[in-house]
């Protein structure tokens, strides 16, 4: 497996134009808040069937939990404690937040459509840097954008 520093160097390599950069850093976290939206949305009966007898929130028990629980410990752990730390802050304010949003609209639709237009912007930013996006030649660079975009910040 690459280290961290090698996937965020070859991620890099397209992502330099300063407007390439902008619609990551608001595209990026808004696909990755409407993919977990999209997860929550999936019915929840076959997990209640896992915990009989049980009164579990659907904050608590969704597919949104159970997939970031996997991606944190069998990708972003294995990177760094620090990427695992960090990711999942990212993955439980947006769990809360989509099941706060959840309560007041259709869940399904409003992350189809955050997620939707959010990759068009992609799209457009991937055409100002003349550059295919990096998840064309490699699926886990999908994992690295909210890891690389979180550094970006931090270190500013």
């Amino acid at each position: 497996m690459k280290t961290e520093n090698q996937w965020f160097s070859e991620y890099s390599e397209s992502h330099k134009n300063e407007t390439n950069k902008i619609v990551h850093y608001i595209c990026v976290p808004t696909i990755f808040f409407s993919f977990v939206g999209l997860l929550m949305s999936i019915p929840t009966s076959n997990l209640s069937d896992l915990f009989p007898k049980t009164q579990l929130s659907p904050l608590y028990i969704n597919w949104a939990v159970i997939a970031s629980i996997l991606i944190l410990v069998l990708f972003y752990l294995r990177l760094s404690v620090k990427t695992f730390l960090i990711m999942s802050i990212a993955f439980g304010i947006s769990i809360v937040l989509n099941y706060i949003l959840s309560n007041y609209l259709n869940l399904l639709y409003f992350s189809i459509a955050i997620f939707f237009i959010s990759w068009i912007g992609q799209f457009y930013g991937h055409k100002a840097e003349g550059k295919k996006p990096s998840f064309l030649k490699d699926l886990q660079f999908l994992l690295i954008g909210p890891i690389w975009i979180a550094y970006s910040i931090f270190k500013k």
